[in-house]
């Protein structure tokens, strides 16, 4: 199922996608920490402000370098453990938000991803046990001050700024990642399409490296790594980042 986090009338509410994908039936609460009920209200997605289906109250966590080909085009190798790093939660924003480049960088790139909601307290998951953790899967977009990155040897003020992770525009359950791929395209033109079998270390195994080191908490997101074909992005530019069986990803930049 397809859940999404919504304003409408001035209330912020979460509900499921019914099945025509014309309706959000309300939920009472969020699903992260309340479950599944209903309300029995009905809200038109037309008449729906869609936001970012989860903001972590923890932490975001990334991991870089985990296509080869995207390795590749910057020459650097690929890691042979994940490489993870963190996004703050304040860099968090939703569909149709505005991407604001950061005020002193010279380039600021757009990164496709496939991000994972935690829906559990996980701590030393087995990769064969990480599914157990998941709530579900949405669209990321890892935008990266690239000049930023190169000069300061560390990702905090490249990948952490406001506006510097768009998530959305629902979260899928019931994702199928051996099947899907991650497409991204500005201004209409493509330049990412990659199926997520591509990764070098695939989801299970970012659960197990990561939960033993810190404990994953219910509403983290962790963001897998983007394939081959970032590149910058400037003020009028539009991404849309689509994934197949969650839907498309559209935000401005300024």
């Amino acid at each position: 199922m397809k859940v999404a986090r919504f304003s409408h009338d001035g209330a912020i509410d979460f509900g499921i996608l019914d099945e025509d994908e014309q309706e959000l039936v309300v939920l009472k609460s969020d699903p992260l920490f309340a479950g599944l009920d209903t309300t029995g209200e009905r809200v038109p997605l037309a008449a729906a402000k869609l936001l970012a289906p989860v903001i972590p109250r923890s932490k975001v966590v990334a991991v870089g370098r985990n296509y080869r080909a995207h390795a590749a085009e910057f020459g650097n190798d690929v890691p042979a453990e994940p490489m993870l790093f963190f996004k703050p939660n304040t860099s968090v924003i939703g569909p149709g938000d505005t991407i604001v480049r950061p005020r002193g960088s010279e380039q600021v790139d757009f990164e496709g991803e496939l991000a994972v909601v935690v829906g559990a307290v996980a701590r030393h998951v087995r990769a064969s046990d990480a599914h157990a953790v998941i709530f579900g899967y949405t669209v990321g977009n890892d935008v990266s001050a690239r000049d930023w990155q190169r000069s300061d040897g560390q990702w905090a003020r490249a990948k952490g700024f406001d506006t510097s992770c768009p998530l959305g525009p629902f979260i899928e359950t019931d994702l199928d990642v051996s099947t899907s791929r991650v497409r991204s395209s500005v201004n209409g033109e493509l330049k990412q399409d990659a199926p997520f079998t591509d990764m070098v270390h695939d989801v299970a195994k970012v659960i197990e490296y990561a939960s033993a080191v810190f404990t994953l908490l219910p509403g983290d997101v962790i963001l897998t790594g983007t394939p081959a074909g970032v590149g910058p992005i400037v003020a009028g530019d539009r991404v849309d980042i689509e994934i197949d069986g969650i839907g498309i990803l559209s935000n401005p930049v300024a």
